[in-house]
C-alpha cells in the first residue's frame, strides 16, 4: 500500500482490513482460488507465491484492471488519508517453498525489489496522482506474456530501470498504469540525451539496455508483489 507509514495507528488498522477485503473481492471476480496462494504477510501488503498451475497470462491481464475498478469504488469520496492505493509487481521463477523464515529464491528477491523501486513509487506519488494502482513487471514477463498475447496493450507500458542502489539491484522492467499511457507520459517528461534517437525514429527516449536471464519458467510457480517490502504477489502495494 502506498504511503502506509504516513497513516496513524487507526488508519493503518483500517487500511489493512480494506486491503484484504479488496484482494478477496478481486480474486472472487477473477475466479481465482486465493486460499491456494502461499502468502507472507506484512503490514502494508503481502508476498504471494501462486500455484504452479496458475496462469501468468490471466494474472498479468486481469489482476491490475480489476484492482483498479475496485479501488476506484472504494476510494470514491474518501479523503487522501483514507485512500488505498496499491503498487503491484509480478515476476516468475523458482522458489523454495519450505524455507524456515519465508520463501528463499532469487525470484522472490526480484519481485520485492521491483515493488519497492523508486520508479513505481514515483508513478503513484507524482506522475499519476489520481491513479489507484500501478503495475511493474519484469522484462522477462513483459516479453513472454504481454508482448505475446496483447491482453494489455504493450505500447502502453513504459520501459524503466528499477533501481535500489543500496541493495545492489538494477534491472530493466515495464511500468503500466490502468487507463493511462505510461509510455507516452514518460516520453514527455524525460529530457532527451545526445545519444537518444530522435522522436521520428523512436517516439520515446532511449530505453535502458535489456538484460536477459536463462530461465526455465515452466519449472517454478509464479510470484507477484505488492507493497513496499512485501508485494502482492507482493503483488499490490
Amino acid at each position: 500500500m502506498a504511503d502506509y507509514s504516513k497513516r496513524n495507528n487507526w488508519l493503518q488498522y483500517e487500511a489493512q482490513k480494506d486491503f484484504h477485503r479488496i484482494m478477496d473481492e478481486a480474486a472472487e471476480e477473477l475466479a481465482v482460488d486465493r486460499p491456494a496462494w502461499m502468502q507472507q504477510q506484512a503490514g502494508d501488503g503481502e508476498l504471494a507465491v501462486l500455484p504452479a498451475e496458475a496462469s501468468e497470462r490471466a494474472l498479468v491481464a486481469k489482476l491490475t484492471p480489476t484492482l483498479d475498478k475496485l479501488l476506484r469504488q472504494h476510494n470514491l469520496g474518501r479523503s487522501p488519508a483514507g485512500r488505498v492505493r496499491l503498487r503491484v509487481a509480478i515476476h516468475q521463477g523458482l522458489v523454495h517453498l519450505d524455507g524456515s523464515n519465508g520463501f528463499p529464491g532469487e525470484a522472490v528477491v526480484t519481485v520485492s525489489r521491483l515493488v519497492d523501486s523508486p520508479v513505481i513509487k514515483d508513478a503513484l506519488r507524482n506522475r499519476f496522482p489520481h491513479a489507484d494502482v500501478a503495475l511493474i513487471v519484469s522484462d522477462q514477463l513483459y516479453n513472454d506474456v504481454v508482448c505475446q498475447y496483447h491482453d494489455l496493450r504493450p505500447d502502453l507500458f513504459q520501459k524503466v530501470l528499477a533501481e535500489l542502489p543500496d541493495k545492489g539491484f538494477a534491472q530493466p522492467a515495464w511500468l503500466y498504469v490502468p487507463n493511462e499511457n505510461a509510455a507516452q507520459d514518460g516520453a514527455r517528461e524525460q529530457s532527451p540525451r545526445p545519444d537518444d534517437p530522435s522522436p521520428s525514429e523512436a517516439g520515446t527516449s532511449k530505453p535502458p539496455p535489456v538484460q536477459r536471464w536463462d530461465h526455465n519458467k515452466a519449472s517454478g510457480p509464479t510470484i507477484f508483489g505488492n507493497h513496499g517490502t512485501q508485494n502482492l504477489g507482493r503483488g499490490p502495494r
